[in-house]
């Protein structure tokens, strides 16, 4: 398409233009190839001319069709994935980067009951406030930014038939996730909010703390403060909930779930869960999916919900036991390691496989993408059935190119004392291992529950893993292609479905 950038004689009246064609309705592709400016430039221009960032200028007050979604079941994986972003009520996608109403929907039947006192200190457009006021909670809700207030109360602001609950007005207002002191502590029942994430997606037009223009380090030491305001206000026994997902930087991932998983312990929170959303409308096909192969890099299509607890007393958590000293089985085995080609390449961070061949259909794909000519070495910690702070480890060693380890050890309810062995013999195992420059260390783990808490096993690998010659390249969830077929756990506990693949390029 004709590109009309030359056309303008100044700035403003590129803008004047692009903003015409926005009120129109015109889409941003378009807009793009008609004007040679970026997707990142009109969303910067739109959030600078509303002081809100949103995706359309025009958008009518919605009608609403029903106040419930059709056929609803609540979760009951750690895997939660939503085809249809959700429209009942007055949600929209209009907002640019607000949650699909279903995993606030979801988190507040889960983790609280009627009449319980719900905050969301990033409400946005408001969609856990209108979740919260359509299932009978109260909910405290606040933003930053004031232009999204106006939009979170327009929403928030349906009526209802109450004759079958009482009905609570959310309290929505402008204020900052880092100070909560107009909350008593011991105040809130339940937390449920989506942050923004790390110089992404700005939300206001440079307004003084929002932070989703700090950069890594920068959102990390603001978010600490937010989660102390949490901690402070939070119920003893109760749940927050908090979404957000990695960024890639240099064509490498940083893993700011993790970080901010691990923001949040440190404030004093147990981590009961950790779910992962799936992203839909991720699939790279044709020239996205050929670019996959040539350049080997996934596109990002999950994010996290860990699902904090505040504790009832002080006992010291997993993560924090004493380490025992062990003296593992090894073993060096020839077997050969097939590499064949596989149907077709995964080409984004969540891969369904089916599961009739469940750990062939893996296999394939980390050998055909990472092995490459060097060949491969592959490390098994395989269950002990006898002690499980014990395991054996099989290595069969085929090549330089790839270190692939494996941990079927974790299917078997491993004790504390067996995790902390895992975790310092996989650092003994990459510290002495000869990985060739530019080969892969990859690494297939899960988390486990302990004693009902989860604990993250692919969050402490990468927190153990910071050897200089070891940059994160992918964080893959791997998971069966119906997750959700899967029965729960005992104790009403919901079943732990995926499996990570924590892949590093070696420098």
């Amino acid at each position: 398409m004709y590109n009309q950038k030359a056309k303008y004689n100044n700035e403003a009246e590129l803008q004047k233009a692009v903003l015409l064609e926005k009120a129109k309705g015109t889409p941003d592709l378009e807009i793009g190839q008609k004007y040679g400016v970026t997707f990142r430039y009109i969303e910067r221009l739109i959030t600078k001319s509303k002081g809100v960032n949103i995706s359309a200028l025009n958008v009518s007050k919605r009608r609403i069709k029903a106040l419930y979604p059709k056929s609803f079941k609540e979760e009951q994986t750690t895997i939660w994935s939503f085809k249809q972003r959700g429209k009942w009520a007055t949600h929209s996608g209009e907002y640019r980067g607000n949650w699909s109403p279903y995993i606030p929907r979801n988190v507040i039947l889960k983790y609280s009951k009627p009449n319980d006192l719900v905050l969301d200190y990033f409400c946005g457009a408001g969609t856990t406030a209108v979740e919260a006021k359509l299932l009978g909670r109260k909910c405290v809700a606040l933003d930053i930014n004031d232009k999204a207030i106006e939009l979170a109360r327009e929403n928030v602001g349906f009526k209802m038939d109450g004759s079958y609950q009482r009905i609570y007005e959310p309290q929505v207002s402008v204020g900052d996730a880092r100070d909560l002191s107009f909350l008593k502590g011991n105040s809130v029942d339940l937390i449920c909010s989506h942050p923004p994430y790390a110089n992404i997606i700005h939300y206001t037009d440079s307004k003084e703390g929002d932070l989703s223009f700090f950069d890594i380090d920068g959102f990390l030491k603001e978010m600490s403060k937010v989660a102390k305001e949490s901690f402070r206000v939070l119920k003893a026994g109760r749940r927050c909930a908090i979404l957000i997902g990695d960024t890639r930087r240099r064509k490498h991932v940083i893993p700011l779930g993790f970080k901010l998983i691990n923001v949040y312990l440190d404030a004093g929170f147990e981590l009961r869960e950790l779910v992962i959303k799936r992203q839909h409308n991720c699939k790279t096909t044709g020239f996205w999916y050929a670019n996959s192969i040539k350049y080997n890099f996934l596109l990002l299509a999950h994010e996290y919900l860990p699902i904090f607890e505040k504790p009832l007393s002080s006992n010291l958590s997993l993560t924090k036991a004493k380490k025992a000293n062990r003296n593992p089985t090894i073993s060096i085995s020839n077997k050969r390691v097939s590499k064949s080609k596989s149907d077709e390449f995964e080409t984004t961070t969540v891969w369904l496989l089916p599961t009739k061949n469940f750990e062939e259909r893996l296999d394939k794909n980390v050998l055909n993408r990472y092995s490459k000519e060097q060949g491969c070495s592959v490390v098994t910690f395989a269950a002990n059935p006898e002690n499980k702070t014990e395991f054996t480890i099989t290595k069969s060693q085929k090549g330089t190119g790839l270190l692939f380890i494996k941990s079927p050890f974790l299917g078997g309810n491993p004790s504390p004392a067996g995790i902390e062995s895992y975790l310092k013999e996989i650092k003994r195992i990459v510290e002495q291992d000869d990985i060739s420059k530019k080969g892969f260390l990859v690494v297939q783990t899960r988390d486990v529950r302990m004693n009902g808490y989860t604990e993250p096993i692919a969050k402490r690998i990468v927190d153990t893993l910071t050897l200089d010659n070891l940059r994160l390249k992918e964080i893959v969830v791997v998971t069966q292609e119906d997750p959700n077929s899967e029965a729960r756990d005992p104790i009403d506990y919901p079943k732990i479905a995926h499996q990570y693949l924590l892949i590093y390029e070696v420098t």
